[in-house]
């Protein structure tokens, strides 16, 4: 018998939306509490990645966001799994054998459609004869609900976050998020054009998906952990023909200098998109886009304003 309990789930976890919140904390449960041990196996990168590249599905989290946020849901590990390892060409049982081998679970938690093993050929019936047979106890869970902006209950999917950051309903899908959309990535030189309008911006090259092109309010994180307001362009600039991009600009200049000792380029930006403010279009004159910046710089401050007055509460309590 092993010494603790030790509950086990394997998947890409991406995002770590809700759903897999309410599978780690279904996890840590069967594992008795905090004396328990709960595993999240990580497939990094996706499957499909090497199965067929370029078909998998755009990145919702970093993979140490995603480690973190596992951890914050109640995993006691986080192992990430290499698909190029060989562990895909497993058969169903063959895999389970692998698993068990090397964690010795008493509990396999999942959801309704997990899928594993050489082919993607073994499902949760297959799961449960294979488990069985090992002594490891299995459960699965439903789907997780949860209610948008307009009441439509929906299934906290990763593949539904992406539709609609897609549609650019970043609310939305930060109900299924439970936090807001985060970008992290690396300042990259751009054109420079942003700073001779008097709106200068970090140029972010990230692996994780951006929304659908436009103009959103968002949260930037420095380096030091100085958290400001921001505009962000996203996609195309149709005023200047330039190709498509992710624009941040920091509100409160002034407080750059709360970076800290790095170079202008090279270090790490995180920004929460909070609300789409607009359409990117193009501007008749360089004036007129000023003037609409300046309209959503003011637009991206009233929504900082705004979560500090509780609209990030008002996330934080979404069904």
């Amino acid at each position: 018998m092993p010494e603790k309990l030790t509950a086990i789930c394997v998947g890409t976890f991406d995002g770590v939306h809700r759903g897999h919140a309410a599978l780690m904390q279904r996890a840590r449960a069967c594992a008795g509490g905090a004396s328990g041990r709960v595993i999240a196996m990580v497939f990094d990168p996706h499957p499909l990645a090497v199965l067929r590249p370029g078909s998998e599905p755009a990145r919702l989290s970093s993979s140490e966001d995603r480690s973190c946020w596992l951890e914050a849901a109640g995993a006691s590990e986080v192992h990430r799994l290499d698909p190029a390892g060989g562990v895909l060409g497993l058969e169903p049982d063959a895999f389970v054998g692998w698993v068990a081998e090397r964690f010795n679970p008493t509990h396999w938690v999942e959801g309704p459609d997990f899928r594993f093993g050489k082919a993607r050929a073994g499902d949760v019936v297959t799961l449960r004869v294979s488990c069985a047979a090992r002594g490891i106890a299995v459960e699965v869970m439903e789907d997780h609900g949860v209610a948008l902006a307009d009441q439509q209950i929906v299934p906290c999917r990763s593949a539904t976050v992406r539709w609609l950051l897609e549609q650019r309903r970043v609310f939305d899908a930060a109900a299924l998020l439970g936090r807001w959309h985060t970008l992290v990535g690396t300042v990259v030189q751009g054109d420079r054009r942003g700073r001779t309008i008097g709106f200068p911006t970090a140029n972010l090259e990230t692996l994780v998906v951006p929304p659908g092109a436009g103009v959103y309010a968002g949260i930037a994180t420095l380096p030091s952990g100085a958290a400001l307001a921001a505009a962000v362009n996203i996609g195309a600039r149709p005023t200047f023909d330039r190709p498509s991009t992710v624009e941040v600009h920091v509100l409160n200049a002034e407080r750059w200098s709360e970076v800290g000792p790095v170079s202008e380029y090279g270090w790490t930006l995180r920004v929460e998109l909070v609300s789409f403010l607009r359409d990117t279009v193009r501007f008749g004159s360089v004036a007129e886009l000023r003037e609409q910046l300046g309209r959503d710089c003011q637009r991206a401050a009233d929504v900082a304003l705004a979560i500090g007055s509780g609209a990030d509460a008002q996330l934080q309590g979404a069904p």
